[in-house]
């Protein structure tokens, strides 16, 4: 009776703290939401100071760093997305050197004192298409296994290098060009003869970057500690096209902007303005569908898909499509499941928060054009 008594005690406590990090999740994606919210604010008007400083090298160099700032910050709130609730896989062209260089600097204070850090950056630099979000909390999740697995100090290095030509076999990897990305840990005082296992698995690993499963291997050697290798398909440097440069212009369609942050609200129809489109503007759904009903010429609705009150961004557009069926959408969220959610749709066009000016521009565009 008393090992089933403490069997259930075992399974309420367990119970209990999945409850607790759910809780911790929700108000962590909440957080963060706002936070994207000013970020996007930030972001966009330090873009508009910084032109209109061009011509005055200190004001400029001001400006540069509270753009520097708001980018950290992004990336930080990306970050936590992550941990606490998981993000949506989005590959594109990532400098792995400056990546593994934002890594160390985010671990220093983590690890603490006992466990020294070594970043080895590509020579020649490294691009690879993966979701650097995702790739960052792999390499946080193993330094974070490291540390544990070190009480009594070690060193860890972070290594990018090319691999090209990588064949099928060792860790999966089709033939073609990657960049591999290792991260070796080893512990103080165990002997060069004796191989230190330190990283007990890959799972967590394996969660964080799912698109890249088989693209991953772990080895011990004796006197190198353990190394877990990542093999990330190799980018290319992106070039904009002139087609591309266009699409970032703006138009003179009309465009309802739907948003509850005031802040963020009075910010997106001062930028859809300056790119030419005619704006109307609501701060919930309600006031959204008053206006359709009262003005015919609204081409794109541009709408946070989480909103106070009982009609969300989806359930409005659904709403404004039976009045007018000509509306095109693009929705906005600094949410990671709304963008999870997104995916796969025809009228799924979504912005993730924080976004530049440009990027605003080349969705709407986008979004027209479907």
């Amino acid at each position: 009776m008393r090992q089933k008594s403490l069997s259930a005690e075992a399974t309420e406590a367990e119970v209990s703290q999945a409850r607790s990090m759910q809780v911790v999740g929700r108000l962590t994606g909440g957080i963060a939401h706002d936070f994207n919210n000013i970020l996007t604010v930030i972001s966009g008007t330090i873009e508009i100071l910084a032109e209109a400083v061009a011509d005055r090298p200190k004001l400029a160099a001001i400006a540069a760093l509270i753009d520097q700032a708001a980018s950290r910050g992004a990336d930080l709130t990306a970050h936590l997305m992550s941990f606490a609730r998981g993000q949506p896989s989005r590959p594109c062209n990532v400098d792995v050197n400056s990546l593994l260089a934002d890594a160390a600097r985010l671990l220093r204070p983590i690890l603490g004192e006992q466990v020294e850090i070594d970043s080895k950056p590509a020579a020649g630099g490294a691009r690879a298409l993966v979701d650097p979000h995702q790739l960052m909390t792999a390499i946080l999740s193993l330094a974070i296994d490291a540390r544990d697995a070190m009480p009594e100090g070690g060193r860890l290095t972070f290594d990018a290098t090319a691999a090209a030509g990588v064949e099928s076999g060792g860790a999966g990897a089709a033939g073609g060009n990657y960049v591999m990305v290792a991260v070796s840990a080893r512990r103080y005082g165990v002997s060069p003869d004796c191989p230190d296992r330190v990283f007990a698995d890959l799972d967590a690993v394996r969660r964080c970057i799912e698109p890249l499963n088989d693209h991953i291997e772990i080895c011990g050697e004796a006197g190198h500690g353990t190394t877990v290798r990542l093999y990330l398909p190799e980018a290319r440097q992106a070039v904009l096209s002139a087609e591309d440069h266009a699409r970032t212009e703006g138009g003179d369609e009309a465009v309802l902007i739907v948003e509850d942050d005031a802040l963020l609200l009075s910010y997106v129809v001062t930028q859809v303005q300056d790119l030419g489109y005619r704006t109307f503007a609501a701060s919930n759904a309600v006031e959204a569908l008053k206006i359709i009903d009262q003005n015919a010429a609204i081409d794109l609705l541009f709408t946070d898909n989480i909103m106070p009150g009982p009609i969300n961004g989806r359930q409005l557009f659904a709403k404004a499509l039976d009045r007018r069926p000509s509306l095109r959408v693009l929705y906005t969220s600094g949410y990671a499941e709304d963008a999870t959610a997104a995916q796969g749709r025809a009228d799924a066009l979504l912005l993730a928060k924080p976004y530049r000016k440009a990027d605003l521009a080349k969705m709407i565009r986008d979004a027209l054009a479907v």
